[in-house]
């Protein structure tokens, strides 16, 4: 918003207005600026690590109450902010919030959750964060009409859902798996067959038990990652996925989507409505991966969408490559182009790395390094974040339209990842994924070495030889 720049950042807003001087690709790369969005993040990416104890300790529904607190601190301090410094200690609030919410809610959701439907309710934590970002984009575009204060209204309306988050938490349940590691057994059940609705609960009580009585005896859950049996999980879900969530350069994309159409030529109204555009895209593509995620599996998704993704990313560089150039508007029907190109980029992404980014690390983790596990899915994603977001604008001033090619060839590289290394995981329940890496072409020799088996066999004949 220009009342925003003049307040905190006037040398970009001066280079904002100077259209015909300059390299439009150009235009917004102040590190000052992209700091204010990254702090967030690096923030996030500390905070989890304290999140993790928290979790572990007091349980899931603490941690997501906790962020709500920070949440709303954040966004009172930003809304009165009078210099830079204050933004960016709000955002550094915000940023612990993500940090608790980003370690709790998809723990949380995907312990709730029937196997059956473990996919589509642990996709409602994407669902939330897109309306989230589609109310958002509304509010900006509204608030950009209010001379010279809708800036504070906008981030200061942050308060409004960490209040309704903060009052959320005080209702819900704490999951089971968090009970029993705690050691509240009979509450646990209860919690437990009030979700499934059924006193038949028995198999399901004793796994979590089990778990629990493992997850006890790991005195180090981080240094446990390291281990080979953990080692598809670190690999995929902790360091992989998470990384190739944000390499794919989406949150780029949507961080600063009204900046991209304004380079393009578009004004500032027009360019928030298109940002509205690709927000709704993004709900698109949350909706369609609920409904199809436990029936046609996560890697279906994954795989369609990265052909999709890097459709998209070429015809936005080879359009640019074309026609974007100094200080010259780009032609309307080619601007729809590109619009179209994005919004097919991030309806694609919103029904698979988007969701299933959160998903499947949040399911393949045993309960002994569950908590560390979703630390380092949350530090990896977050620690991404920050350097694309700190980066972007830079690299789209120094590489031009050569930053889309880029994140085409990065999509390959994580679609190949994702095809070779990740087995299917719909409907398996999280006490039995372990046996998916024993079957899997590649990671069975990893977890389950030529000469273990034999290994278990003599502890057995010994001990049954012991016992007669």
């Amino acid at each position: 918003m220009d009342d925003f720049l003049k307040h905190f950042f006037p040398s970009v807003y001066r280079r904002k207005q100077a259209h015909l001087h300059e390299t439009d690709y150009c235009k917004y790369d102040n590190q000052i600026l992209t700091l204010f969005t990254s702090s967030l993040y690096f923030a996030g990416l500390v905070s989890t690590f304290g999140a993790s104890y928290v979790t572990r300790k007091y349980g899931r529904r603490i941690s997501i109450m906790g962020g709500a607190v920070s949440f709303f601190l954040g966004g009172a301090v930003n809304a009165g902010a009078v210099n830079v410094l204050m933004l960016i200690i709000g955002r550094i609030l915000l940023g612990v919030g993500i940090g608790f919410g980003n370690q709790a809610v998809p723990l949380y959701l995907s312990e709730i959750a029937p196997p059956k439907i473990r996919g589509a309710v642990n996709q409602l934590f994407q669902l939330t964060t897109c309306l989230g970002i589609l109310v958002a984009d509304i509010i900006n575009y509204f608030t950009d009409k209010l001379h010279p204060w809708g800036w504070r209204l906008s981030l200061g309306l942050a308060m409004v859902p960490a209040t309704l988050m903060f009052i959320g938490g005080i209702f819900l349940p704490e999951t089971p798996n968090s009970l029993v590691e705690q050691g509240k057994l009979d509450k646990a059940r209860n919690i437990l067959e009030k979700v499934r609705g059924t006193h038949k609960v028995d198999a399901e009580f004793e796994d979590l038990k089990e778990a629990s009585e493992a997850a006890r005896a790991v005195k180090h859950p981080f240094r446990n990652l390291l281990k080979p049996k953990n080692r598809p999980q670190l690999i995929i879900g902790a360091l992989g996925i998470p990384a190739f969530q944000q390499l794919s350069g989406m949150n780029s994309i949507l961080f600063y989507a009204p900046v991209i159409f304004q380079s393009l030529g578009m004004g500032s109204g027009t360019s928030l409505y298109s940002s509205i555009i690709t927000s709704s895209m993004l709900v698109l593509g949350a909706l369609v991966s609920m409904s199809v995620v436990d029936r046609l599996g996560r890697r279906f998704l994954f795989i369609e969408a990265g052909i999709q993704m890097i459709s998209s990313m070429v015809v936005v560089a080879v359009t640019l490559a074309l026609k974007f150039g100094r200080g010259v508007t780009l032609p309307k029907d080619l601007a729809i182009i590109l619009v179209v190109a994005i919004c097919t980029f991030v309806v694609a992404y919103g029904w698979s790395w988007g969701p299933l980014g959160w998903l499947v690390p949040s399911e393949i983790f045993p309960l002994e390094t569950r908590s560390a596990g979703q630390s380092m899915v949350v530090c990896v994603n977050l620690f991404f974040t920050a350097a694309i977001a700190q980066c972007f604008l830079a690299m789209l001033c120094h590489l031009r339209y050569g930053v889309f090619i880029l994140f085409a060839g990065l999509i390959v590289i994580m679609s190949l990842f994702i095809i070779l290394l990740l087995p299917e995981t719909k409907q398996v329940p999280i006490e039995e994924m372990s046996r998916l890496w024993e079957k899997h072409w590649f990671w069975k020799s990893i977890v389950c070495p030529p000469d273990s088996g034999n290994d278990d066999q003599k502890q057995q004949e010994t001990k049954a030889a012991t016992v007669v």
